[in-house]
C-alpha cells in the first residue's frame, strides 16, 4: 500500500482543476482525500478511488473497474471504486465523477449524523 510522491502530486493537481479546495492526508500507507471535511477518495498502489453508493456504483461497473480490497484479492470490498484511468486528465469527463464522489460522501456523512442519539 505504497502511494508516491509523483502519483500523488499529479492527482492533487488535476483534482484541483475541478475541487480547487481538494487536501490529501496520509493513512494506513494510502493517502485520503478530502473535499472539504468530506472524505470523497482515496489512492493506494498508485491508483485512484472514488467514494462510491447504490446510486454511484453501477457507473463505474458498467466500464468494468473494481471496488478497493485492502487486503488483496478475494477480501471485502470497500466503497470505493478505481476512477477511469481515462478521466483524470480531462476536467469536463472528471466533474462529474468527483462531483458524485463528494455527494455520495455528504449523503453518508448526513446519514451518520442523522443516526447518532442525543442524550
Amino acid at each position: 500500500m505504497a502511494v508516491s510522491p509523483g502519483y500523488q502530486t499529479f492527482v492533487l493537481d488535476q483534482l484541483r482543476r475541478v475541487l480547487p479546495a481538494v487536501r490529501a492526508k496520509r493513512m494506513f500507507g494510502g493517502v485520503g482525500l478530502y473535499a472539504d471535511e468530506l472524505f470523497f477518495a482515496l489512492i493506494d498502489d498508485d491508483v485512484l478511488y472514488l467514494k462510491v453508493d447504490d446510486a454511484t456504483r453501477p457507473d463505474f461497473e458498467r466500464r468494468g473497474l473494481h471496488p478497493f480490497q485492502p487486503f488483496g484479492e478475494g477480501s471485502a470490498p470497500m466503497q470505493y471504486y478505481q476512477l477511469p484511468e481515462d478521466l483524470l486528465e480531462d476536467p469536463e469527463a472528471l466533474r462529474p465523477w468527483t462531483d458524485g464522489a463528494v455527494a455520495v460522501a455528504r449523503r453518508a456523512k448526513q446519514k451518520k449524523a442523522g443516526g447518532k442519539r442525543m442524550r
